[in-house]
């Protein structure tokens, strides 16, 4: 994609994602801007939305009007670097994914760094865990879903339930996934110019804050580093221009290596969690998840 290309250049100027979060302004910014965001390219229609709380933690249950298949459900860990987003954010992709795959979708709003770093989020994304598969679903009825910080979130706690001997997410479905917090690829180098939503600016600031003093490759803040012996299936979508790139390839290549089987669709226009735009190539994207999903749960039975 050329680097002087006008819708790359208007997501550049306005997209939340575009600046750090190294100031308490910035990162009000960036939460408004988010939610916003969330708002505008979340689909209207088809789905009925239902808001509850798991203890404090706002959550939502989203069912789809039709081709509704209640036996699976995905839970859905929503990106923003660990630092912003929330139900209003988390609902754009949540939607698309109910009405991608006919399954109940539910989103939380887990606590944000810097009030909250580490292991804030993690403990929140675990008791959601626990409700789901209590409550709702046993754990290989749940297709386990985040782009960016969510496919952090949504690998880590993969990892966790695997070390402790617990049952695991039928599969997981990653949007651009932020699986290496040390922000050394070089894919961060290659398409800084091109990828019009992220930058290393806000991915490092937002590391630090979630992390805290913590060690940026320790494999509970970097899966990419972590064990994926007896991983389940994955299925991974990035875009080519996207900077978080090399951390979609090299967790396909690691997930291969200790012989699981992961998917890697890398769209070739498109940048970082593309399929939050409402634009052709991530209807398309969708329809291709969807297939995807389609055939690891009815192609098997």
């Amino acid at each position: 994609m050329a680097k002087n290309n006008s819708l790359i250049k208007a997501l550049k100027a306005v997209h939340f994602m575009s600046g750090g979060t190294g100031t308490e302004a910035e990162l009000k910014r960036h939460r408004k801007l988010a939610d916003m965001a969330g708002k505008l390219a979340t689909p209207k229609g088809d789905v009925e939305r239902r808001k509850f709380k798991l203890e404090k933690m706002r959550c939502e249950e989203i069912v789809p009007f039709f081709a509704h298949n209640p036996n699976y459900v995905i839970l859905y860990c929503h990106g923003g670097g660990y630092v912003s987003g929330g139900l209003d954010y988390a609902g754009n992709l949540a939607v698309k994914l109910a009405l991608a795959t006919g399954f109940t979708t539910y989103s939380f709003a887990y606590r944000l760094a810097p009030e909250h770093p580490y292991p804030a989020a993690r403990e929140d994304a675990d008791a959601m865990w626990t409700y789901i598969t209590e409550n709702v679903a046993d754990a290989d009825h749940v297709l386990l879903a985040g782009d960016s910080a969510g496919a952090n979130m949504a690998l880590c706690l993969t990892q966790r339930l695997i070390a402790e001997g617990k049952p695991v997410p039928r599969e997981l479905l990653l949007m651009s996934p932020w699986a290496d917090m040390t922000g050394t690829s070089e894919s961060y180098e290659t398409n800084k110019d091109i990828d019009p939503i992220l930058n290393r600016e806000f991915v490092m600031d937002s590391a630090k804050e979630y992390v805290g003093d913590g060690d940026l490759a320790d494999p509970v803040f970097s899966p990419l580093f972590g064990n994926f012996e007896n991983f389940p299936h994955v299925y991974i979508m990035a875009g080519q221009n996207g900077i978080l790139l090399d951390d979609s390839i090299k967790l396909k290549q690691k997930i291969d290596e200790a012989g699981g089987t992961a998917v890697l669709d890398i769209e070739e226009k498109g940048w970082h969690v593309y399929q939050q735009m409402p634009v052709p190539m991530a209807r398309e994207a969708m329809k291709r998840l969807a297939e995807h999903v389609s055939q690891e749960i009815y192609g098997k039975c």
